[in-house]
């Protein structure tokens, strides 16, 4: 908890001097100042369509893709499935392919691809069954589909995301590192391409709903809400004691494991605000964060004349998802399986805000930090978090290890990863990197202290700053393999004895 962010930490007026120096450029994103919908929506003429919509599902076993066929079960005359992919959950895969009988699945490992044969052998109308990166961009890609559910964690959807847009196919977007770290690339090639990138999870929906017949220059800023988690009560003396069952459980939302660490730290909050600025266009100074604990309101817009608007709602990723789906359709909902919101209901009787603890909360700072920084360093946090995470989950760190790790994998790609990055070969540990100039500067005299001093003295036009996929994709593997090196090095200190149960 003593680990502080002021390292990597920016004011809201101005960068500190020698992160400006060293850091990789986002100069890309910002001079064109692009978003997805910048800082208004404008809504198309509906027209009610005659046949379902087909859909392409990416991750169609974990949980926004369960929650997506569930959608899709419940309103066949809305939508069908034409494609799946999904990682090693062959059983329910199988159960999937039977159910929603799709033209074409993709497994993760083609070593799969037999017992998947094996348990939809009686499927009436065979699929077309891939594997691996080159199945699921297929997948997104399908000729039939028409919008594509991104549920894919982490860069694994990048590849499938660009192949869909660059086929002309929407994107559901719940898949955060699509914006996070690939903004900068993302963008120009939806734009490139006349295709909508439409959020699916509850804040970007809750804004996006919002801002739907807002004028230009109507938006003053963004107010996202977050819970604040299942330790949004406990005192920050106490997380010293967080068990991985603890982390991995929230009380309000159903999601999966990674997803719940990140919600109940507020890291998932942080990569929202990354998230939000990419997709609506606001400035970091003009996006908050608000806890709410009741996570009825789901965010908010202020606009230029002081008025607030919110979307409402239960706390159900449904909602999102089938909007995102069927926009600028609203579907019809029953009450049994769509419950309305009851405002005298205890849950929503009263509704309560705070600020969020900055102490108990570090995530939130390093986001922001990483946001104005730009280029590949907010892809570099994701990452790092997402790997820091799971080792977390494997009970080899403790709960509060994982900010430590994400804030000194940030600083260390201030220096010893940028140099790599775009390189397409896959950054050595600091170690290697301290090791290697100290060779440098006992050969060669003046030029290793020169190569040294470079590392915190490199110019940002000299850098790639994650417009282009391979830089993207670099950054990525360099901030897990960081992560997994530090930990795994001997010499990492861990805060305390991790905590399984």
């Amino acid at each position: 908890l003593q680990a502080s962010t002021t390292k990597l930490s920016l004011s809201k007026k101005g960068q500190q001097k020698n992160v400006k120096r060293c850091i990789v450029s986002n100069a890309c994103a910002q001079k064109a100042n692009l978003s997805a919908w910048p800082r208004r929506v404008v809504v198309p003429e509906v027209k009610p369509r005659d046949t379902p919509k087909p859909l392409s599902i990416l991750g169609s076993t974990g949980s926004i893709g369960t929650q997506t066929l569930d959608i899709v079960a419940e309103f066949p005359e809305k939508f069908r499935v034409v494609a799946l992919s999904a990682g090693s959950n062959v059983k329910l895969l199988a159960e999937q392919t039977r159910k929603f009988q799709p033209e074409m699945v993709s497994v993760k490992d083609a070593k799969d691809i037999p017992l998947l044969k094996e348990l939809i052998k009686d499927v009436p109308r065979q699929p077309v069954l891939l594997a691996g990166t080159e199945g699921a961009v297929e997948v997104a890609r399908h000729a039939s589909c028409e919008a594509v559910v991104t549920g894919v964690v982490g860069c694994a959807g990048l590849l499938p995301t660009v192949a869909a847009i660059k086929a002309r196919k929407d994107i559901c977007l719940a898949n955060k590192e699509t914006m996070i770290a690939g903004g900068p690339f993302i963008l120009p090639l939806a734009q490139e391409y006349g295709v909508r990138i439409l959020p699916a999870d509850s804040e970007h929906s809750a804004i996006f709903q919002v801002m739907q017949g807002l004028p230009v220059g109507g938006l003053r800023r963004l107010i996202l809400t977050a819970s604040g988690g299942a330790f949004r009560e406990w005192p920050v003396e106490k997380l010293e004691s967080v068990t991985v069952t603890q982390a991995t459980s929230h009380p309000n939302w159903s999601m999966g494991k990674k997803i719940t660490v990140d919600s109940n730290s507020l890291m998932n909050k942080g990569l929202e605000v990354i998230e939000a600025h990419y997709l609506f266009g606001a400035s970091y100074d003009d996006i908050d964060v608000v806890i709410h604990p009741q996570s009825i309101i789901h965010s908010m817009i202020e606009t230029a004349d002081s008025s607030v608007l919110a979307q409402l709602g239960w706390p159900d990723m449904r909602l999102p998802l089938m909007y995102s789906m069927s926009w600028p359709e609203r579907v019809p909902v029953q009450d049994a399986t769509w419950p309305r919101l009851d405002f005298t209901h205890p849950k929503a009787a009263a509704l309560t805000f705070k600020q969020p603890d900055r102490k108990k909360y570090p995530a939130l700072d390093l986001a922001y930090a990483a946001g104005r920084i730009g280029g590949t360093m907010t892809g570099v946090l994701s990452a790092a978090n997402e790997q820091a995470v799971e080792m977390f989950i494997q009970g080899k760190l403790h709960y509060l290890d994982i900010m430590r790790l994400n804030e000194e994998c940030c600083n260390a790609h201030i220096t010893d990863g940028v140099q790599l990055i775009g390189s397409g070969k896959m950054a050595p540990s600091a170690a290697d990197l301290r090791k290697s100039k100290n060779s440098r500067s006992s050969n060669s005299g003046d030029e290793g202290k020169e190569q040294e001093e470079g590392l915190s003295s490199l110019e940002p036009k000299k850098l790639k700053g994650g417009e282009d996929l391979e830089t993207i994709v670099a950054a990525d593997a360099w901030a897990r393999e960081w992560v997994k090196r530090r930990v795994e090095g001997g010499d990492f200190k861990r805060t305390c004895r991790p905590i399984l149960a």
